[in-house]
């Protein structure tokens, strides 16, 4: 995002960003996603992937990258993408593994040391562009966005990305986490930093409440740690001082953070 500031271009709303992905030819081009994306997936479909693994239905292939998408933001469960996609558990492991190694998906890890037994300890599933997975949800203008029942979890994956692409741009590497008990308590990103876990809270609501902070509160409360050291961003505009944590705009909250 920093990239695309530094050279002239300035995003009104995070929608914008959300449906018209990273790639820098759609910017170079003034491309439209819904005719770009479509071309690149199919051509990731049916040249790239044959080249890496030997994949026999690219059809089965394509519906199985759809579902995946469907899953942004959520617990990586392979029995059930499997069964909806119609294949062996061992096909959607090998299948995850293709497109994580070929930089289509991220799997995001759980933080799980010296929390005991009652944690998730399955990745989430982020995708490295938000103009690919756009398109693989049949989104094909900005303005579907605003309902779309994945608005939230595409926000959380645009926020991951850009630590990640961050720390990637500044010759770091990422050291990012999620955490989740049993009993549903979570944080959407840890980020290690200075050998400190730094906990993060992503809601995409324009407008604060409190709510948002209860993630945070049960962890400073598990973990003893104090709250300037915990960080919300939001999809609002304003970056300020809360008593639970540091609030940081959509836009500015990599310089913050890193």
């Amino acid at each position: 995002m920093q990239e695309l500031v530094n050279s002239g271009y300035t995003a009104l709303h995070y929608d914008t960003l959300l449906f018209k992905g990273a790639y820098p030819r759609l910017y170079d081009k003034n491309l439209e996603p819904h005719e770009w994306y479509p071309d690149y997936i199919q051509t990731y479909i049916e040249r790239d992937v044959r080249q890496l693994k030997n994949v026999h239905d690219l059809a089965v292939f394509h519906r199985f990258v759809k579902l995946c998408a469907g899953r942004i933001g959520q617990i990586l469960n392979l029995s059930s993408l499997a069964n909806d996609c119609g294949i062996t558990h061992n096909t959607a492991k090998s299948w995850i593994g293709l497109l994580e190694s070929s930089f289509i998906i991220l799997l995001l890890r759980p933080y799980y040391g010296n929390f005991g037994k009652q944690l998730i300890k399955s990745p989430k599933i982020y995708f490295y562009d938000l103009g690919v997975a756009c398109s693989l949800l049949d989104v094909t203008t900005e303005q579907q966005l605003k309902s779309h029942y994945l608005r939230g979890g595409l926000f959380e994956n645009f926020i991951i990305m850009e630590l990640v692409k961050a720390h990637f741009n500044r010759g770091l590497q990422p050291q990012l986490f999620f955490w989740r008990d049993k009993h549903g308590h979570e944080i959407d990103c840890l980020l290690k930093k200075d050998n400190k876990l730094l906990p993060i809270e992503i809601k995409s609501g324009q407008t604060i409440t409190s709510d948002f902070f209860n993630g945070l509160k049960y962890w400073q409360e598990l973990t003893g740690l104090a709250t300037q050291q915990s960080s919300l961003i939001y999809g609002g505009l304003q970056t300020q001082k809360r008593t639970q944590a540091a609030v940081y705009s959509w836009r500015d909250f990599v310089q913050q953070l890193i």
